[in-house]
């Protein structure tokens, strides 16, 4: 056991820096297209999977909008987009903004709120009557009041429990210790996913977040069919979604990194961590 402490406090310590490196634009993966929404499932509250109710999920100006003009008020529809591949060792980066108006009938707490919805289960597997994915979620919050402080790139856990400051923690969401961004800023929100072992959230490029060992377990999800959240199981990898919650947000770039085979866990500091020479997102 001491051994296996060690070696995981070691490989932790490859990503201790406040900052991830940047890399050229070339070698990230553009999972939304600009123009359509071609290799995205949608998962509606009440609603067979790829009925897009409402035209909820659209692209705009490039951009992939969520959006509720067609709805007459918002019943605790809340929507998924799923990117149609499952993914384990990654980095996944969106660039967001909170627009409009909330839809009539959202809760005071959805109010500017969305969401990365990451190592979550299939888009095929959710219940009709389903409210959220087993999965982690990176919740994005914009300011409301100017006067007080509202983090982003917070962590809640629908169906899931993680490790959080060393501690197995069951609470449902814990912020972040990011800055304030209010509706109409657009926002960078990046996080380093490494299987089961280490996540991390980051923001504009700074740290704000950390924690390890997710795994299924816990509440806060309804609708869905059991044999979809065997407790305790550690997650290693699944779907990647976005969120719809009830206030608009537009995603001009949700993009990735595929980290599967460049890892190094003999490195002794943290640019060694990306070594397989013939895989390009290893190659910065």
């Amino acid at each position: 056991m001491k051994r296996l402490f060690l070696a995981f406090f070691l490989f932790s310590g490859l990503f201790a820096s406040a900052q991830l490196r940047q890399v050229p634009q070339k070698d990230w993966k553009q999972l939304f297209n600009g123009k359509n929404l071609d290799g995205w499932a949608v998962k509606i509250r009440g609603f067979d999977l790829n009925d897009n109710f409402g035209n909820t999920f659209s692209v705009k100006n490039k951009n992939l909008v969520v959006n509720y003009d067609k709805y007459d008020a918002f019943k605790q529809q809340y929507g998924h987009i799923f990117y149609k591949q499952p993914f384990s060792y990654y980095r996944v980066a969106v660039e967001y903004r909170f627009i409009g108006e909330q839809a009539k009938g959202g809760e005071g707490w959805a109010t500017l709120n969305s969401g990365v919805m990451i190592h979550g289960q299939p888009a095929e597997s959710m219940g009709k009557n389903q409210d959220f994915p087993v999965s982690i979620e990176v919740q994005l919050l914009g300011q409301i009041d100017p006067a007080k402080e509202r983090t982003t790139c917070n962590l809640c856990t629908p169906g899931t429990n993680v490790v959080y400051e060393n501690k197995f923690d069951k609470r449902h969401c814990i912020n972040s210790k990011s800055k304030s961004f209010p509706k109409g800023e657009w926002v960078r929100a990046e996080i380093l996913v490494l299987g089961d072992s280490l996540i991390q959230h980051y923001i504009n490029n700074e740290k704000v977040m950390e924690y390890t060992h997710p795994s299924i377990g816990g509440g806060n999800v309804s609708g869905h069919d059991p044999i979809f959240a065997p407790d305790g199981k550690a997650l290693k990898e699944g779907s990647i979604s976005l969120q719809s919650e009830s206030h608009p947000i537009e995603f001009r770039k949700v993009e990735l990194l595929n980290l599967v085979g460049c890892m190094n866990p003999k490195a002794k500091n943290y640019k060694d961590y990306y070594v397989k020479e013939d895989n390009a997102s290893c190659k910065f």
